[in-house]
């Protein structure tokens, strides 16, 4: 089959033919339907070697979607069967401490001694036309859901729904929200606040693609990123800030943007690995502000999240490419020239 695999650091990465692999006990092959292409790659490929814990090769693809093709001995399960489709949880934990027990596995415990945060992250991932899920219970049933357009529910949606999850007893009317970055999860951050809150949800991005995509998810305002973006926000609020302020970016501009439109007993909540600073002392950030950086989501939350898109209440924007065009995509990616998230589909 062929995948896309990480075969060097701070080198693109390769579309390989390698073996279909074959579940193991308790493993379950899924034929993917479609894998999203995350910013976070783009980090992945960049950081020198050492940076992240993993070894080399694995094969990309963190957000994932697909049909149950074999259940391996001890994986069948009620309401789990071949041909179902499915997500992929991302987030593989060690299944068995207090964080995962409760389906916390992007906070494991152990997640220091496993060699590998996920299937595309140390582990063979979804950009391939098959591939391995170690347990079923990171499996997600998609319910009637198409798996192609649903794959970027698995990250671009489940963060922004974690990190706005945290907020929500902020966000009452007559308050404000602001997404700043409006990418993979930036466009699905204002369909969130939209279905789960009062709040007024502002969007705030260089492009202005990328804005009429927040408007069309139902952003309230689209103001352009740069001069004058916090003195316009300031103006929307009456002066009064916002209760939430979510960085999908994570720049040292953008996270300076954050900390000037934050309200007194606000959030600033950074989600974008961008790997600015924000500094945090007197007078940088209102009286009783709170920084958080959370990371991913929880498998109850993923399960939360299909329920919303099972309802029509969120949808991401996809663009579908062929895998054998991975390279392109990336590109056009750090060109910011995705508007949504690109879904890269294995060919029949």
């Amino acid at each position: 089959m062929t995948a896309v695999r990480m075969t060097a650091w701070q080198k693109p990465p390769e579309a390989v033919r390698i073996p279909v692999p074959e579940p193991g006990p308790g493993e379950v092959l899924i034929k993917v339907a479609g894998a999203g292409v995350c910013h976070s790659d783009l980090h992945v490929m960049e950081w020198p070697a050492g940076t992240l814990p993993y070894g080399l090769p694995f094969t990309l693809g963190h957000e994932t979607a697909g049909w149950i093709h074999t259940l391996g001995p001890g994986a069948r399960t009620p309401g789990l069967e071949e041909g179902d489709a499915v997500l992929v949880y991302g987030p593989w934990g060690c299944g068995v401490c207090p964080s995962c027990a409760r389906g916390a596995e992007n906070y494991c415990r152990r997640a220091a001694e496993l060699g590998a945060a996920g299937g595309g992250l140390g582990a063979d991932g979804g950009m391939a036309e098959y591939m391995i899920v170690p347990s079923r219970r990171l499996l997600a049933p998609l319910d009637g859901l198409d798996p192609r357009q649903a794959a970027p529910l698995t990250d671009a949606a489940l963060t922004p729904y974690h990190a706005i999850k945290r907020s929500l007893h902020r966000l009452v009317p007559g308050s404000t929200a602001v997404v700043i970055g409006v990418g993979g999860l930036g466009h699905m951050a204002v369909q969130l606040l939209k279905a789960l809150c009062a709040a007024e949800v502002v969007a705030v991005d260089l492009s202005a693609e990328k804005l009429d995509l927040a408007a069309g998810a139902g952003a309230d305002h689209c103001v352009p990123a740069g001069e004058g973006a916090a003195e316009r926000i300031r103006e929307l609020t009456g002066g009064l800030g916002a209760a939430l302020v979510l960085d999908c970016v994570g720049a040292d501009p953008t996270l300076a943007t954050a900390a000037a439109v934050a309200a007194p007993e606000s959030d600033v909540t950074v989600v974008g690995l961008a790997g600015g600073t924000l500094p945090v002392r007197y007078g940088t950030l209102p009286w009783e502000a709170s920084v958080s950086i959370p990371y991913w989501g929880t498998r109850p939350e993923l399960a939360e999240v299909v329920a919303l898109a099972r309802a029509g209440r969120i949808r991401p924007h996809v663009e579908v490419f062929p895998l054998r065009e991975a390279d392109e995509v990336y590109q056009r990616l750090r060109d910011g020239l995705i508007a949504g998230r690109a879904v890269l589909v294995p060919e029949e």
